[in-house]
């Protein structure tokens, strides 16, 4: 197996582990030197994995990893814009917390709110 392929793997493993919200295991990855906003083929990076999934614990180990919260995807969508579109407020609280721009991506955190008719909170 080629170096790249093993690079492969152990992103794809990541991938995983932020979609699954398990916060430890993918900061032993991260911890070891695996990039905090390394993104997958469609521009998604672990921190949107882990919002657009609902797990604001990773979420908030992501942040503190130094992960970009206004990262956006391939789509021009934010963690935040992820989070509120599928209504996981904690998420959505952390994310406010570290800085998140409701503004941020098209459409942005604050029109997907304004759409479904949700708050953003403080940000509102």
């Amino acid at each position: 197996m080629s170096d790249d392929e093993d690079f492969n793997d152990i992103a794809e493993a990541a991938f995983d582990l932020a979609r699954g919200g398990e916060t430890e295991r993918l900061l032993r990855f991260v911890d070891t030197g695996l990039p905090v906003d390394l993104v997958n083929g469609s521009g998604d990076s672990l921190l949107m994995l882990a919002a657009y999934h609902g797990h604001a614990d990773t979420v908030r180990a992501l942040v503190k990893a130094g992960a970009d919260v206004d990262r956006r995807n391939d789509r021009d969508q934010s963690p935040l814009a992820g989070a509120v579109f599928k209504d996981y407020r904690e998420a959505v609280a952390a994310l406010l917390e570290a800085g998140a721009d409701p503004d941020a991506g098209t459409p942005s955190a604050r029109q997907i709110a304004a759409m479904f008719d949700r708050s953003l909170g403080a940000a509102d």
